[in-house]
């Protein structure tokens, strides 16, 4: 005999609970779009660069943003502003807000609702994230055109780095003055970067002598190379090696200028 359940009614329950299961999907989608973003906490790597955790948190598109912020924030605080929207960041930077917004989330700055940022505090967090609010230094090993060029670029105090010494694998250049900095011999180099306690190196060799020279700076104790040389360098475990390869931005470059349309 039946048990008495009207026609129909299983298709409703199962409507129901499909309905219920839709709710609690938006439910936890709407909470993870409004949940703030945590900070990233010891972001700083001992060589003075954002550390790997920090990196892949806030993604390297989101490194590689917050130095164009934090020049645009000096100067607006210059000029006297106090505060900035997110939206002019954005705009000034030809991205969306959202984008703007998680970055500066990721260093744990927090806007006033029809204020924005202020602009103190804000330039306080992206320099505590990126570990420039202490000075860092470094040594510079290769004392060439692009060595020279890069002791004489004061830019560097703005964020954070001081190259304190400069050396060279050429007889010639030790003991020249370059830049204000006395270049010394490769032999002077472990025994300075201990002393001073120096864990981060530029290297700007030309490119046969770049794999030597970066063996030298890690035996020295060097944890993070600059490295302006177009070779992949080979460095055990624990070492960070940014590579800043001038042909591959003037290959970008020259593509774009030639499919540009003009």
């Amino acid at each position: 005999m039946s048990t008495g359940s009207r026609p129909g009614q299983p298709a409703l329950s199962a409507q129901i609970h499909l309905m219920k299961a839709q709710s609690a999907s938006n439910k936890s989608a709407r909470q993870a779009r409004t949940s703030p973003v945590p900070a990233v906490e010891s972001a700083v790597t001992p060589a003075g660069t954002p550390s790997a955790a920090a990196v892949q948190a806030a993604g390297v598109a989101c490194v590689k943003r917050l130095p164009a912020y934090l020049q645009m924030l000096r100067v607006l605080q210059g000029e006297g502003h106090e505060y900035v929207s997110g939206t002019v960041l954005a705009t000034t930077h030809s991205l969306e807000p959202v984008i703007v917004r998680k970055d500066l989330a990721l260093t744990g700055a927090a806007g006033t609702p029809r204020r924005g940022f202020r602009i103190a505090d804000l330039i306080t967090n992206i320099e505590q994230f990126l570990g420039w609010n202490n000075q860092t230094k470094a040594i510079l090993v290769g004392a060439g055109n692009l060595g020279t060029a890069l002791l004489g670029y004061r830019g560097f105090e703005n964020l954070g780095l001081r190259i304190a010494g400069a050396f060279d694998l050429d007889p010639k250049k030790v003991g020249a003055w370059v830049q204000g900095r006395h270049v010394q011999s490769m032999e002077k180099l472990t025994p300075f970067a201990r002393r001073l306690g120096i864990t981060l190196g530029v290297l700007t060799v030309p490119a046969e002598a770049a794999q030597a020279a970066a063996d030298l700076m890690v035996q020295a104790g060097i944890k993070g190379i600059w490295n302006f040389t177009p070779v992949k360098l080979q460095v055990p475990e624990g070492v960070v090696v940014q590579k800043e390869d001038l042909a591959e931005g003037l290959a970008v470059l020259s593509h774009r200028l030639r499919h540009s349309g003009s």
